[in-house]
């Protein structure tokens, strides 16, 4: 392989868009970042911009080649992933509103949108079988509630809509013309069965007709699927001939640049990590089953792979080839992670004090706060013991996994009349220990289910917290992995542009060639796991104590 030859993950996450460049290695050139706006009309409501999300994707990556030095006839492959949002567009690709405000722009509703919960609840009722492989429970976040939510609210919308897409097939079809959805989003956020026989020729897997038509979105099967994607194919294989001329020009790239059949965010960031060579041995399939992919941002997932469908309740899948080609996926995930814990902090009292000393210190509120929690645990064994009378029970958004309840709502016991610096920082480090138990809820759940997981590959803004890492190995108990490239999602996206371009026969190739270990945190025993024991018994315990609450208030 040359070293002249380049690839370029490109990665939409909630509030912004990144471009990354990266050689054969998986080594990075260059990485550059454009912000996205967000609606929020009303509560439960959050919308964004195809064409604003196009624009900040393009702008990165001719940042990112700027600060390359590199020609566009280096670059040899792209790939997208995003978040899993629904874009809708008319026959003439223009943007059609899915706001209350009737605002065109606004045609994306996000992924943690949950206007649609009643729809999800109906679908539920139905119990079609095609719900075993999401963990058994539509979630209100997967696409099908939410056209179902549009079809009875916004019927203008829903006449004038020729094409619904999941935000990362958007954006390859923006790039290439070529109206391709992906194995990912199809199978992952839409009921797409990957793993029967095509109904329609030149897909891998087929649409179910009677679920449709059981929970009222029955227009599909009667289009034949027009709308939502007749061509269903695996991720990096190219698409179509590659980037078109008006693409290629709003990038700063050479027209038919080979683009690979898109993923989604986070299974991104599975593909950046879980092939990593632990003690200069790749891994084999039976060592994929100990490995969870732990990728973290405003939200979290917890991504598994095994050879064999596994059917764990509450938890999304199993999904066939939709991260690991071949492979069965396994994704848990929690609702609200760094968006609890920005919650937590910048809605505190003490907030605009704890960000002028940061700014002061020329440091992150993240860092002054971990400092803090460090000075506090002086006098203690360890500093979880820190929050020895106070927890949290993280569902402000509800519950993702295992518990498969949108409606779950937090708690915080044990506050006291008292707002101070010192109380804010042990909040701070009870709301990440309640994130780690989310984690370890989750890990038990699957291993009570046949996996076998030891082994933390994490990636995302949390793994640059040592308090956030050192929580999540402690409350597990297990060993967590950085990735040698920290930017797992972009090398993730820029495998995808590898693969498509030819330079590797297969993602898990490409895998073993571009992804690598880094750090490597141990979870301490002893007392610091029986502390987490304990925790986690309170953590079960708060759950059953809201349902008893509501209970009561029924």
């Amino acid at each position: 392989m040359s070293d002249n030859y380049y690839y370029i993950g490109i990665d939409v996450g909630t509030a912004s868009a990144r471009a990354g460049i990266f050689d054969g290695t998986g080594r990075i050139l260059a990485a550059a970042s454009r912000e996205i706006v967000i609606w929020r009309p009303e509560a439960d409501f959050v919308e964004q911009s195809s064409d604003n999300i196009w624009q900040a994707c393009s702008r990165a990556v001719r940042e990112a080649m700027a600060d390359a030095g590199i020609e566009p006839v280096q670059v040899h492959g792209i790939g997208f992933d995003a978040t899993c949002s629904l874009v809708a567009l008319d026959s003439d690709d223009r943007p059609v509103t899915v706001s209350p405000t009737g605002e065109n722009r606004q045609n994306v509703i996000v992924w943690m949108d949950h206007r649609a919960i009643e729809q999800a609840e109906r679908i539920n009722v139905f119990g079609h079988e095609v719900l075993k492989y999401v963990g058994g429970t539509i979630s209100p976040e997967m696409e099908t509630p939410k056209l179902l939510w549009l079809k009875e609210n916004m019927p203008d919308t829903w006449k004038r809509t020729a094409r619904f897409f999941d935000l990362p097939d958007f954006l390859t079809y923006r790039a290439t013309g070529e109206d391709v959805r992906s194995l990912c989003s199809t199978v992952c956020k839409w009921t797409y069965l990957g793993h029967e026989k095509a109904a329609v020729s030149g897909s891998a897997g087929r649409w179910d007709d009677s679920y449709f038509k059981e929970i009222g979105l029955g227009d599909f099967v009667e289009d034949k699927y027009k709308r939502i994607g007749r061509t269903v194919r695996p991720m990096g294989e190219p698409v179509g001939k590659g980037l078109t001329a008006q693409a290629a020009k709003e990038m700063g790239l050479a027209e038919g640049t080979p683009v690979g059949v898109s993923i989604i965010d986070a299974h991104a960031g599975g593909i950046g990590m879980l092939g990593a060579r632990l003690k200069d041995k790749p891994p084999s399939l039976e060592d994929m089953e100990h490995r969870l992919a732990l990728i973290g941002g405003t939200s979290s997932c917890h991504m598994a792979v095994s050879r064999e469908p596994k059917f764990v309740p509450g938890i999304w899948g199993p999904y066939f080839s939709a991260m690991v080609p071949e492979m069965w996926l396994t994704e848990g995930g929690q609702s609200a992670t760094g968006s609890l814990v920005d919650h937590i902090i910048f809605s505190h009292s003490r907030a605009s004090e704890i960000v002028q000393e940061a700014e002061k210190a020329g440091c992150t509120v993240y860092e002054l706060l971990n400092e803090q929690i460090d000075l506090l645990a002086e006098n203690r064994d360890f500093p979880a013991r820190l929050t020895r009378d106070l927890h949290v029970l993280p569902y402000f958004h509800g519950n993702r996994s295992p518990r498969a309840n949108p409606k779950l709502r937090g708690i915080i016991s044990g506050l006291r009349l008292s707002d101070t610096v010192d109380e804010l920082a042990v909040l701070y480090l009870a709301t990440v220990q309640a994130i780690a138990h989310g984690t370890r809820h989750i890990i038990s759940t699957m291993n009570e289910h046949g996996y076998q997981i030891d082994t933390i590959f994490a990636c995302g803004g949390g793994t640059k917290n040592p308090v956030f890492l050192r929580e999540h190995a402690d409350v597990t108990g297990c060993r967590i992995i950085l990735p040698r490239e920290q930017e797992a999602v972009l090398l993730g996206s820029a495998i995808l542009g590898a693969v498509a371009s030819g330079a590797f026969a297969s993602v898990m190739e490409a895998m073993a060639a571009m992804n690598g270990p880094g750090e490597i945190i141990e979870p301490d025993g002893g007392a610091v796991a029986k502390y987490h024991d304990a925790k986690h018994e309170v953590f079960l315990k708060m759950h059953d104590d809201l349902l008893a609450y509501r209970k009561i208030m029924d």
